[in-house]
């Protein structure tokens, strides 16, 4: 049941990513609030656990697209000074949900408000606020870059003045060279092989790598936390609580990311909180004191969230407008794929060898993802798309 959303998010990054380089970022929004909000609804609603798990699935199509489409959407629409502090403001207000989920989780998984038992109440809350999201996409204006790319340039240059709220001469110019930039691709559909061609094959791969290894690490944590306290010897209640207070880390991470994504170069930032998740990731496994348990969660939270917040910014900067969410959304269905297959791989591991050997495990993921992004990523911080796609074809393996 743990893997069944986790493989519907797989499914649907790799196909409903297609939707948004071909028919548009919103129409992509819609699409995946649509299908999340009916599933997870209906979840709520199930009478066994097989349907739960078919649900949980049809759900994950749905969410598995949503994460690399918001992170491609707010690089199109923001400039290339702040869209780093911007994008990382955004996933500190979504990761409140994390904490506040825990918590609300701790309050009403033991109980059955009105008959109904608490966690059928959770999916039914999760439904209602993609029913919320969803009324609010509407008023979402597309993105320009897209837009130009499709060759709609008027209704692209529209929705920059409403940006801007005047044009200037220097932003007239900025949007002469996307449109430049655009104008060869307008004629023909850019295929899902694109990523792969000779220009991109070197990032789409080191992307492919990252994420499957920063998969182990972060969701190997948010996982497996309360299964790993569980098998120290503490209560469900107990184990529920720890990980609801290590989980604060998660939006203060977040906040954190905000001053630093555009002060420390994305590559660097990212390769400093892997390394924190490692060293802070064993420091959990080998815990023994409650004290030390919450600490050592917190602070892994805290720098994972930092690095989740750095990569979500820097994956949807490295590849042209044509393949953006496509090229994201491919790689992000590994991190997905992994997550499905995690517990089956760390659970036999835990149950033999403990909880150290799990998360030396993580920190050995860490370093390969330290030396994937060491040696083959570029440097985007504070650099336009225009250029950062200039860079892309100028690429030699």
């Amino acid at each position: 049941m743990l893997g069944s959303s986790f493989f519907g998010m797989f499914f649907g990054a790799i196909f409903l990513s297609r939707i948004a380089d071909k028919y548009g970022r919103k129409k992509a929004f819609i699409i995946n609030l649509t299908i999340y909000s009916i599933f997870t609804f209906l979840i709520a609603l199930s009478p066994n656990v097989t349907f739960i798990i078919i649900f949980r699935f049809l759900a994950g199509l749905g969410l598995g697209a949503q994460p690399p489409l918001c992170a491609t959407y707010l690089s199109e629409i923001l400039p290339a000074s702040k869209r780093g502090k911007f994008i990382a403001w955004a996933y500190t207000i979504a990761f409140l949900a994390i904490p506040i989920e825990g918590f609300l989780a701790l309050v009403l998984v033991p109980l059955a408000p009105l008959g109904i038992e608490g966690w059928r109440w959770m999916f039914l809350i999760g439904s209602i606020g993609a029913v919320i999201v969803f009324l609010r996409i509407y008023k979402l204006p597309e993105s320009p870059r897209w837009l130009a790319l499709v060759g709609r340039k008027d209704e692209a240059e529209e929705i920059m003045k409403q940006f801007e709220g005047n044009v200037t001469q220097g932003n007239k110019t900025a949007f002469k060279s996307t449109d430049r930039m655009t104008n060869a691709k307008i004629s023909q559909p850019v295929p899902f092989s694109a990523i792969f061609q000779k220009q991109y094959i070197r990032r789409t791969l080191m992307m492919y790598i990252f994420q499957i290894f920063q998969t182990v690490g972060y969701y190997g944590f948010g996982t497996l936390a309360p299964i790993i306290l569980n098998s120290k010897g503490y209560t469900i209640t107990s184990s529920l609580e720890y990980t609801a207070l290590s989980f604060l880390g998660y939006p203060l991470g977040s906040l954190l990311a905000v001053p630093l994504v555009e002060r420390i170069d994305r590559k660097w930032l990212i390769i400093l909180s892997a390394f924190g998740m490692g060293v802070f990731g064993m420091t959990f496994g080998m815990a023994d004191s409650p004290y030390l348990i919450v600490l050592a969660g917190f602070l892994f939270t805290v720098v994972s969230n930092i690095f989740t917040s750095t990569f979500n910014v820097f994956q949807a900067e490295i590849f042209p407008t044509s393949i953006r969410a496509t090229a994201a959304g491919s790689a992000y269905s590994l991190s997905r794929l992994t997550s499905g297959l995690l517990p089956f791989i760390l659970l036999p591991i835990l149950n033999q060898y403990g909880a150290t050997t799990v998360f030396a495990i993580i920190a050995a993921a860490m370093l390969l993802l330290i030396l994937d992004i060491g040696i083959l990523a570029p440097r985007t911080t504070g650099i336009s798309l225009d250029t950062v796609e200039e860079n892309s074809h100028n690429l030699k393996l």
